[in-house]
């Protein structure tokens, strides 16, 4: 896979969560390396993959890993915003749908992208290196109520608009270094000694901002349900609350058996026909063997749905 190396999380869980599913294909929405395909195509031998990814790397380095299957695999160059459209063009019922949220190893290492707060580099943060938005213009055009708004949303930041004030005073702001130093200057030095790097959350809430991953995400996953063929799965590997709690909400909705909302004391509420089965009421978590191995794992939350008749 050249250089792009990234062990994928809660395999097995993910791999036995799909065991189920009637013959057909499973969209990889977020194909990475290949990690989690690999393991359902050598588990199910009469399934077909279509794997999507929106950096050119992890397409690669998906084809490469997935090559000796042949034409059971297919990787396709976009995001999964728009899965939808990509699987019209494919055959075959869709029994089974991956997310695996957040950004990878491959894309953190990779110090020139400027994912990392780790070092000093271009102000970038792009999974897909053809879209038109950047850290750098986020930084650098961004006012100052919008900046702390996304820094505290995206970021859960208690420091969000002392940040943004720091990060507007120090304009033009060019690498993943004057943002550190603009972070280090908004936060008090007693908070600075505490709680990881400082500035984690601004570079959380800076990528997903860049890549559009909340609205992203709420558009896949609307898409998704209905593209699954009865008795089909849905999973969704998240790695920050935010995140998390847009599935949640949804799958929650979904399995609904009554209209939501308030009803007049004495009616009943309306019955509704549910779209999915809730099968991880509560959030699977990574065992501790997994996390001491890769502790990229320990914020992960897997949850999971099967697609009703």
């Amino acid at each position: 896979m050249g250089g792009y190396q990234h062990a994928p999380v809660m395999v097995r869980e993910v791999t036995e969560l799909l065991a189920p599913v009637p013959t057909g294909t499973v969209v990889d929405a977020t194909v990475g390396g290949g990690g989690h395909a690999r393991s359902l195509l050598e588990a199910r031998p009469d399934l077909r993959l279509l794997g999507i990814d929106r950096d050119p790397s992890a397409v690669a380095a998906a084809r490469a890993e997935l090559a000796p299957f042949g034409d059971r695999a297919v990787i396709v160059h976009a995001g999964f915003e728009h899965i939808a459209e990509i699987v019209r063009h494919e055959e075959g019922s869709v029994m089974g749908i991956l997310f695996d949220l957040g950004v990878s190893s491959p894309q953190l290492d990779l110090k020139e992208r400027g994912f990392t707060y780790w070092g000093d580099a271009p102000l970038d943060m792009r999974m897909d290196s053809a879209q038109p938005l950047t850290a750098e213009r986020v930084v650098n055009e961004y006012d100052l109520d919008a900046l702390a708004a996304l820094l505290a949303t995206n970021g859960d930041e208690r420091f969000a608009r002392s940040i943004a004030t720091r990060i507007v005073a120090n304009r033009p702001l060019r690498t993943t270094g004057d943002l550190v130093r603009a972070v280090r200057e908004g936060i008090p030095a007693r908070s600075r000694r505490r709680g990881g790097h400082p500035a984690r959350r601004t570079f959380q809430a800076i990528r997903m901002e860049v890549n559009r991953e909340v609205p992203n995400l709420a558009a896949g996953l609307d898409e998704s349900v209905h593209l699954l063929t009865p008795e089909g799965r849905m999973l969704v590997l998240a790695y920050h609350s935010l995140e998390d709690r847009v599935v949640k909400e949804r799958f929650t909705d979904w399995s609904r058996t009554e209209e939501p909302g308030n009803v007049p004391k004495g009616l009943p509420r309306r019955a509704r026909t549910p779209l999915v089965r809730l099968l991880t009421r509560r959030p699977m978590r990574p065992t501790a063997e997994e996390v001491a191995e890769n502790p990229r794992a320990s914020s992960a939350r897997l949850r999971a749905i099967e697609r009703l008749g």
